[in-house]
């Protein structure tokens, strides 16, 4: 193909050079016509099209879902013709997959008509120097072929690299878990701002420490909202449905997580507030995540201050004061501020985040916040429609202990099983603390020592709940007293 192309173009070339050599020999109107006209000219002997695809196309913030198809159609094809191959890891963990590196050219075979396929990467025209490594070059594919097959090429090749590419894309498909990166490694609008990992957690809504009626109920719950795409599109909502997880520490929410995302098979995005710049960082990064996927924010509470009060009105106007008195403190006032800028992300900001006009971008979303305290977090943050379901995970009761037992000893019943139910009654324990206490430290402990061990620690806890209780009683006994003398 480019043997012929060259040579056409080299003789035009040629013809271009002599004419202009000679152009004193040439009419100026002629001359003038056929400089105008060089490049139509080369284009209507050049019998190839060429189609570009961009991984971002205009002011789209969104990764081009053509340009991942293709990219996963010509890892296939790419293996036998490229020379230079990037390899990565298939979802079984023993298998390699391969794709085309940049500046490399493939040959694909359509229906007994040939393709050309071309990886290159558009590098941004600055007429500035910068330090940084921050760089906005664009990846693109090229696909060339001849022009008297515009139409097979267009209507049927086409359709058939986008099925083959999302076949192979879920083929391929392992569930990922993402965490934010600093924007300073966003590296312009490439793919960077989620580092990921393969998310592999095992637990399940079987080995969940919960009584079993909740956790069916959570389980419908979820397996509806996954089915709903067509029911969302009927009432007019986006498709998305948030989780509030609330509970004392160790109770089970990060596990509960990992449960719904393994029963619905969804990636996981984990995003830390504090290091969001500002609003329109948040916005790009939810913009960036996928369908089918549960975006986590842990810790609501303690992740940001979201009063957008950031400083007191007192501790401003001494400043103010500090600076007209002292320029160098002025200086020193003015580094510590700029250390301590941090995040700006507002409460209005997450709340368009995650319920706004931009939280229709994409679809299949679930979104959960987790906190310790929910007594501290805005109303407007947890309403309905915003979070749609509080589920509180709790201290671990007899129902949970029993799950654990199996869990961890293997143990469905036990005559000590009556003994343990008795003293769970009024003590308020974490699975995880249970969890612990069930769990065999040595060889030589058996699942009746563990059972035991758990009766000693909840008997201790209960005993020293009461211990606390009198204690309290006792001094609001002598408050009392002090307050009537």
């Amino acid at each position: 193909m480019w043997t012929e192309l060259g040579a056409t173009i080299s003789s035009l070339a040629v013809a271009f050079f002599m004419l202009d050599k000679y152009s004193h020999c040439v009419p100026y109107i002629l001359r003038g016509y056929l400089a105008r006209n060089f490049r139509k000219l080369v284009n209507f002997v050049n019998p190839y099209v060429e189609i570009t695809f961009l991984e971002y196309t205009g002011e789209r913030l969104k990764r081009s879902d053509a340009f991942l198809a293709i990219q996963n159609y010509l890892s296939t094809s790419s293996t036998q013709n490229a020379r230079k191959l990037m390899a990565d890891v298939a979802n079984d963990s023993q298998s390699v997959v391969l794709s085309m590196q940049e500046h490399e050219e493939v040959t694909d075979v359509f229906n007994g008509v040939n393709v050309w396929w071309a990886s290159g990467k558009i590098l941004p025209q600055s007429k500035t120097i910068s330090f940084s490594h921050i760089t906005e070059e664009k990846r693109y594919y090229k696909l060339t072929f001849d022009k008297h097959y515009r139409e097979i090429i267009t209507k049927s090749y086409l359709q058939h690299v986008l099925k083959e590419g999302k076949e192979i894309k879920e083929k391929n498909r392992q569930r990922m878990l993402y965490t934010n990166t600093p924007s300073k490694d966003w590296q312009g609008w490439r793919p960077t701002k989620w580092g990921n990992i393969v998310f592999e957690h095992p637990s399940t809504f079987d080995t969940l420490a919960m009584e079993t009626q909740k956790k069916d109920e959570i389980k419908k719950d979820l397996i509806k909202f996954s089915k709903g795409k067509d029911y969302y599109a009927k009432i007019g909502k986006a498709w998305k449905r948030g989780y509030l997880l609330y509970g004392p520490p160790g109770t089970g929410k990060s596990s509960m997580i990992a449960a719904m995302a393994n029963l619905l098979d969804y990636d996981v995005y984990d995003i830390e507030l504090t290091t969001i710049k500002d609003n329109s960082e948040l916005r790009k990064l939810l913009i960036d995540t996928k369908g089918r996927s549960i975006i986590v924010i842990e810790d609501i509470d303690c992740s940001l201050d979201l009063t957008g009060q950031r400083k007191k009105r007192k501790e401003k106007d001494d400043d103010e004061a500090d600076k007209e008195k002292d320029p160098i403190l002025k200086l020193k006032k003015e580094a510590e501020k700029e250390g301590e800028s941090g995040s700006k992300v507002t409460l209005s900001g997450l709340l368009n985040v995650i319920d706004g006009i931009w939280s229709a971008c994409g679809g299949e979303r679930i979104i959960i916040f987790t906190t310790n305290y929910v007594d501290k977090l805005d109303p407007a943050l947890i309403r309905t429609g915003r979070m749609d379901k509080h589920i509180e995970m709790s201290y671990c009761c007899f129902d949970a202990f029993k799950v654990l037992a199996k869990n961890y000893l293997d143990i469905e019943s036990h005559e000590l099983f009556g003994k343990i139910e008795e003293v769970f009654a009024g003590t308020k324990m974490s699975p995880a603390y249970v969890a612990d206490m069930l769990m065999p430290k040595s060889e030589e402990q058996d699942g009746e020592t563990c059972l035991k061990n758990l009766i000693a620690g909840l008997e201790a806890s209960k005993e020293e709940a009461g211990k606390k209780s009198e204690e309290a009683a006792m001094l609001e006994a002598e408050d009392g007293v002090a307050t009537e003398g």
